[in-house]
């Protein structure tokens, strides 16, 4: 039987102060995350799923129940949230990431700007992406609750992320309130672009296979 863990964090609560304060750190890994991984469990657990692998059930999500959807979401979205961060951040993409980012958007800042942009025009609670389409090419999209790219559930939109920013408040409240866009203009500074750059071969790699 699947049985999901909250990953470790490979950085102290309080090494993002720039941007997340500690305060938010803590409770949105220790009290949030560790809700959604423990309410999949239960929910993989009435439906006798033995897949231990999260993303082929994702793929699939249709097939389950919304528990699962909601909560199967939320561990994934926050464990590539967590991986992408760092106090000591690469700050711009190279390689063949930063080449396809300049023909797709033109240059790193206009893909900031239209993720800000699907950022504050995701009304509620929900996740702004920057995904491989399952042609190769880069995409940003926005997303409601805990859905990402990957589940079947989408209509449009489907990929594989390899960025993704939580827009729900409980990411950034503390220190910003309602001011999302400003949560969305410091977030770069703590984004590791060498995190990307792997998830991105990791992406081409699974659209090839």
């Amino acid at each position: 039987m699947s049985t999901f863990k909250l990953p470790q964090l490979s950085y102290s609560y309080d090494a993002l102060e720039s941007v997340l304060d500690k305060e938010t750190m803590t409770i949105h890994h220790q009290r949030h995350h560790q809700a959604y991984v423990d309410n999949l469990n239960i929910a993989l657990e009435q439906a006798a799923e033995k897949d231990p692998d999260l993303e082929s059930i994702l793929q699939r999500v249709s097939e389950y129940s919304p528990a699962v959807r909601n909560n199967g979401g939320g561990h994934f979205n926050h464990s590539l949230f967590w991986e992408i961060l760092s106090p000591q951040p690469k700050l711009h993409p190279e390689g063949k990431l930063d080449e396809e980012i300049i023909k797709t958007f033109g240059s790193l800042e206009d893909l900031k700007a239209e993720m800000k942009k699907a950022g504050l025009g995701q009304f509620g609670s929900g996740w702004v992406w920057l995904y491989v389409k399952f042609s190769g090419s880069l995409a940003i999209c926005s997303t409601p609750n805990q859905d990402n790219p990957m589940m079947d559930i989408l209509s449009v939109n489907r990929g594989v992320p390899i960025l993704g920013i939580d827009v729900w408040e409980h990411a950034y409240y503390l220190s910003y309130q309602n001011k999302r866009a400003d949560y969305l203009d410091l977030f770069w500074s703590v984004l590791d672009w060498s995190s990307v750059e792997i998830k991105y071969e990791e992406a081409l790699s699974k659209i090839r296979s």
